[in-house]
């Protein structure tokens, strides 16, 4: 089985990517209860279920954006920089691999027409809530 990468910058998280091939056996969540997106696997066998809730509205107070992607469908690269924009490191997904940007900075190239499922805080402000910059 393929093993969760951390990508640190330091001791800061840019980046977990998690290889399609990463299967649960057990519920898990990726991220520890601080960060401000919670991701993780709940595994379930045969005949189990869900009993049907409905979630209580509640007040959260975050600051910052953080984004999970799932590449669909072709291959992409990311680039990883650090908060004072600086490349760390680049890695390639495929099909089915997630990535939860943490924090730094980051830029992708398509190395194939490709689809990427896209989970964040909403809602999208605009282009005022992006800082871009040149490599």
């Amino acid at each position: 089985m393929c093993e969760i990468e951390w990508i640190k910058d330091g001791d800061k998280v840019l980046a977990i990517i998690i290889p399609h091939s990463y299967i649960p056996k057990r519920t898990e969540f990726v991220t520890p209860p601080e960060y401000i997106q919670q991701v993780g696997f709940v595994v379930y066998k045969a005949e189990e279920s869900i009993v049907p809730h409905i979630h209580i509205p509640m007040k959260r107070r975050i600051v910052g954006t953080t984004e999970t992607l799932m590449v669909r469908s072709g291959t992409v690269e990311v680039q990883l920089y650090s908060n004072d924009k600086q490349l760390v490191t680049k890695r390639k997904l495929k099909q089915g691999d997630i990535i939860i940007l943490i924090g730094g900075g980051h830029g992708f190239t398509m190395l194939e027409d490709a689809v990427l499922f896209e989970l964040k805080q909403g809602p999208y402000i605009g282009p005022q809530e992006k800082e871009r910059f040149e490599p």
